[in-house]
């Protein structure tokens, strides 16, 4: 729902052309996919049908990148799993991102960020309360995911930066509850005082908000944290309704 959506985004704002492809009968949660459509294209498509099956797959021959987001092994009855679209198309890097990883006793099984939160221990972290009274915490923010995102978005440059060299694509794949390890074995900042303290966070001065006129309006958003030449990333294009567009690269 949300990591893959940030790795594109993240893509489409450095430049890429992005497809985003959805079931017409899963529809997104819109204010997810307002916050994560800028700089991308937004079709949808029935994988049931054989016509629609055919031409998503007609894309994936021109396409430089594929990032999914469904729970392994999910996409390999419609041969857009990651071993398939790789030995059928050797110069596509291919992505693909789950809750639980492939292995271990909940391989395969659907989560999300607060899931994998509970499970990993977070929720115990910022729990509060005692006794009877004491009661699960979560982050205040669905960290795994944006943070998966741009695992996943740092990989696939990575991989595309050495395809120059090799003529072939390659295979990222990250999970929400590995990004949870990874998290947790951080050092835990220095905290000083201010407002920020209180919550348990470094202070930091807060993103000036940007704007844009969309099809939902005029969008107010903060802009990527990351920069070129010292200036803030910014989106290039706001994000469209869904279903707007064809499927078809431009």
């Amino acid at each position: 729902m949300i990591a893959g959506p940030v790795a594109t985004r993240v893509l489409g704002a450095l430049g890429t052309a992005v497809l985003r492809i959805d079931p017409p009968s899963l529809p997104e949660l819109m204010d997810h996919h307002i916050d994560a459509g800028f700089d991308k294209r937004s079709a949808l498509a029935d994988l049931s049908e054989p016509a629609v099956l055919a031409r998503v797959r007609e894309l994936m021959a021109e396409a430089d990148v594929v990032v999914s987001g469904y729970r392994p092994g999910a996409m390999a009855r419609f041969g857009l799993d990651a071993a398939t679209l790789v030995a059928e198309h050797p110069h596509l890097t291919v992505a693909e991102l789950d809750a639980w990883g492939p292995a271990g006793p909940w391989g395969g099984m659907r989560g999300f960020d607060s899931i994998v939160q509970a499970a990993s221990g977070i929720a115990t972290i910022y729990g509060s309360g005692a006794g009877d009274h004491w009661r699960p915490g979560a982050l205040p923010c669905q960290a795994l995911d944006h943070a998966t995102g741009y695992g996943i978005a740092a990989g696939l440059i990575r991989l595309l930066a050495e395809r120059r060299e090799s003529g072939c694509g390659g295979r990222v794949h990250m999970s929400l509850a590995r990004t949870a390890v990874e998290l947790m074995r951080l050092p835990v900042p220095e905290v000083t005082g201010g407002p920020a303290a209180k919550s348990g966070a470094t202070s930091s001065p807060e993103p000036a908000l940007r704007s844009k006129t969309s099809d939902f309006g005029v969008l107010e958003y903060v802009p990527l944290p990351l920069t070129i030449d010292g200036e803030l990333l910014d989106y290039r294009r706001p994000p469209m309704l869904p279903g707007s567009a064809e499927l078809a690269w431009r």
